[in-house]
């Protein structure tokens, strides 16, 4: 079991930028595929990206491709979430999260969440 812990979260304007960062610590961090999940209000906890230790391996929800990249830093077991072209749709809680499956593209492959952050974007 791994622990979580994100930061970066905040407001900003619509076609702004932000940066998510997820800070993973416990047995075998390295060993695990991470990824990004987001809730908004309303809606079910949906997949946003998810990485594999090859860093090659990524995954994408269809609204986020070419907006968002996922990128993964081994030596400070940290994975992060660059967000860009932001839009209103995007405001949701984000999370953290590590899994033994992949592609972590469903809620039941996660085994450990991370706090969550929020994320909001003004029209």
């Amino acid at each position: 079991q791994v622990q979580l812990v994100e930061s970066g979260g905040g407001s900003v304007q619509a076609g702004g930028s932000l940066t998510l960062s997820c800070a993973a610590s416990g047995r075998a961090v390295e060993r695990y595929v991470m990824g990004w999940f987001r809730q908004a209000p309303g809606k079910e906890r949906e997949f946003v990206a998810g990485i594999m230790a090859t860093e090659t391996m990524t995954d994408y929800t269809n609204s986020v491709k070419g907006r968002f990249t996922i990128s993964r830093d081994y030596a400070k077991n940290t994975v992060y979430l660059q967000m860009n072209s932001l839009n209103t749709e995007d405001t949701a809680v984000y999370y953290c999260a590590a899994g033994s499956r992949w592609p972590l593209n469903r809620y039941e492959f996660v085994s450990n969440w991370g706090q969550g952050t929020q994320v909001t974007v003004s029209s």
